[in-house]
C-alpha cells in the first residue's frame, strides 16, 4: 500500500485491556507504536490492577490514552469501555487486541486493506501464530463454535466462515457499524465466548468475517491466568458457556444440560475436585446471572 494512499485511510482505534500484566502490554504497545498506518490510535484499559501497571505504562508509553476502571470489570465490559471513547474519537474502525500479542509493523495497513475490499465484511481477523513456537500457527483468524454443545476450535488454515463461526478477539478490526449495530460486546458473562457470541450476532445482523491472510501476530495466550484449567478458569468458562448457549442454542436447555455434564463427566474421570467445584459454582453463578470476579475465591 502506498503512502499517499495511506494517508487517506480511515482512523483506527485499537483497544487494549491490562490487568496486572504491564511487561506483556508494554511490548504490545511497542509494536503498536511502530505500526506503519498514520490514522492509529490507541486506547489501554486497566482493568483494576493492584500492581504498578497504570503507573508503569503510563511513564513508558505517555502517548496512549489510558482508562482506568478502577475495578475488574471482566473483559468484555472494559473494551466497550475502550470502545465507547474510540467511537467519540470518530473511530471508523476498533481495533481490538490482547495485550499479550506482538503485531508486526504493516499489521493495522493490511487489516484495513482487507476491509476495504468488502463493505460488508464486518469484523476482520488477522492470522495468529504462538510467540514460543513462531511457525505454529495458533488461529487462522478465527474458528467454530457448536451451538449444541458450546465446543469451541480454531482454524488452523483457511476455512469458510459459517453462521456457528467468530473471530477470535485477540486480534479484531471491527467496523464501527457493526459495533453500533450490534449495541456492543455481551457483558453478561466475565470473559470467554464474548467472541463466539459477537461473530454469530454479527452474521446474524448480515455482516461477513474475514481473515488478512498476510498478517503474522505473536500471541501468548492466557497471559492473564498463569496456569491453565485452574479453578477460577473453570468457573468463568462454565457461566459463560451457559449464557452464550442460552443466548444461541438451537434448543438451550438441551445444550446446557449437555455442555454441563460433559464437564462435570470429564472432571469426575480424572479425579479433579477442585475443578469439579468449580463448574458447579460457575452453573450457580449463570442461574444467578452475576458473573465471578477475578478477586473472588473459586
Amino acid at each position: 500500500m502506498s503512502e499517499n494512499k495511506l494517508k487517506t485511510m480511515p482512523r483506527v482505534v485499537c483497544v487494549v485491556v491490562n490487568w496486572n500484566n504491564w511487561q506483556d502490554t508494554a511490548e504490545c504497545l511497542r509494536s503498536l507504536q511502530e505500526q506503519s498506518y498514520p490514522d492509529l490510535h490507541v486506547i489501554v484499559v486497566d482493568n483494576g490492577s493492584t500492581n504498578d501497571s497504570v503507573a508503569q505504562l503510563r511513564a513508558k508509553y505517555p502517548w496512549v490514552t489510558m482508562i482506568e476502571n478502577g475495578y475488574n470489570a471482566g473483559f468484555p465490559k472494559a473494551c466497550n469501555v475502550g470502545v465507547t471513547l474510540a467511537l467519540e474519537m470518530n473511530a471508523e474502525f476498533l481495533w481490538l487486541l490482547n495485550n499479550d500479542t506482538t503485531a508486526p509493523s504493516d499489521t493495522a495497513a493490511k487489516l484495513v486493506r482487507k476491509a476495504m475490499e468488502d463493505p460488508q465484511a464486518g469484523i476482520i481477523g488477522a492470522v495468529l501464530y504462538y510467540m514460543h513456537d513462531p511457525a505454529r500457527v495458533q488461529a487462522w483468524g478465527g474458528g467454530h463454535v457448536n451451538l449444541w454443545t458450546g465446543y469451541n476450535r480454531h482454524f488452523l488454515e483457511p476455512e469458510t466462515f459459517g453462521p456457528d463461526s467468530y473471530v477470535t478477539f485477540a486480534s479484531a478490526l471491527i467496523r464501527r457499524k457493526v459495533y453500533e449495530d450490534l449495541g456492543g460486546l455481551y457483558e453478561g458473562a466475565f470473559m470467554y465466548f464474548e467472541d463466539s457470541d459477537f461473530g454469530v450476532r454479527a452474521q446474524q445482523a448480515g455482516w461477513k468475517l474475514r481473515v488478512a491472510e498476510d498478517t503474522a501476530i505473536l500471541h501468548k495466550e492466557g497471559a492473564s491466568f498463569k496456569a491453565k484449567r485452574n479453578p477460577m478458569i473453570e468457573r468463568i468458562v462454565t457461566m459463560a458457556g451457559l449464557s452464550f448457549l442460552d443466548r444461541h442454542s438451537p434448543v438451550p436447555p438441551i445444550s446446557m444440560a449437555l455442555f454441563l455434564s460433559s464437564k462435570i463427566m470429564k472432571r469426575l474421570l480424572i479425579c479433579e475436585w477442585a475443578a469439579l467445584a468449580a463448574v458447579w459454582k460457575g452453573a450457580s453463578d449463570w442461574y444467578r446471572k452475576k458473573p465471578i470476579a477475578v478477586d473472588q475465591k473459586a
